[in-house]
């Protein structure tokens, strides 16, 4: 499933990173990669608000379909 279809406050593992290579850094960047634990905290505006090892981000609609969960 991916991202953009989660809720508010479910906290799943990263299954894959999809995605154009500049996404795939980008997310990289920010702690996203494989069987790391992420949290939807909100959507807020179009933007998603995420947990990422306890650090929060906001990112676009195309970033959260980028991110597939187990």
């Amino acid at each position: 499933m991916p991202l953009y279809k989660s809720k508010p406050g479910d906290t799943r593992q990263i299954k894959n990173v999809s995605g154009n290579e500049k996404i795939k850094k980008f997310l990289f960047s920010l702690g996203c990669s494989q069987g790391e634990d992420i949290t939807l905290i909100s959507i807020l505006a179009g933007n998603y608000i995420i947990s990422v090892k306890n650090i929060r981000y906001a990112i676009d609609k195309n970033m959260a379909k980028a991110i597939e969960l187990v």
